[in-house]
């Protein structure tokens, strides 16, 4: 899946740089914070998505939060996505968890397309903070 996702994303330094270890992946994909759900062309990874749970601390529940979801581009516009999406919403409601969130890009229009239809949008501001302070 990073493979297709590299090549969907036209960013593969990102995702085959620095691929993690067999061990460091099972132990992610036996998570009960992760979800991958891929889609195959015979035995090739044609698009996927992968999501974290976030267990939410105001109160006992959970959402879900699409982190990449992708198809490659021979294949798109044949509903690969939306069916990612779907068994991400059995997946959710199987786990009892309240919402799924994703967020796009300005400008990556097919994507604001999508999660047009399957939700509702919200206008937010998206900030990274570095893990050390900056002096």
């Amino acid at each position: 899946m990073l493979d297709m996702f590299g090549t969907a994303f036209e960013n593969a330094e990102h995702y085959l740089s620095q691929q993690p270890t067999d061990t460091y992946l099972r132990q992610l994909l036996s998570s009960e914070t992760f979800i991958a759900i891929a889609a195959l062309d015979e035995e090739n990874v044609v698009g996927g998505l992968a999501a974290y749970v976030l267990p939410k601390f105001e109160q006992e529940r959970k959402e879900i939060y699409i982190y990449d979801l992708a198809v490659l581009e021979r294949y798109r516009r044949q509903g690969i996505a939306s069916g990612r999406n779907q068994e991400l919403q059995r997946t959710a409601i199987a786990i009892g968890a309240y919402v799924i969130f994703v967020q796009a890009d300005y400008g990556d229009d097919p994507a604001v397309s999508l999660y047009t239809k399957l939700g509702t949008r919200e206008d937010v501001m998206h900030f990274d903070i570095e893990p050390e302070p900056t002096a």
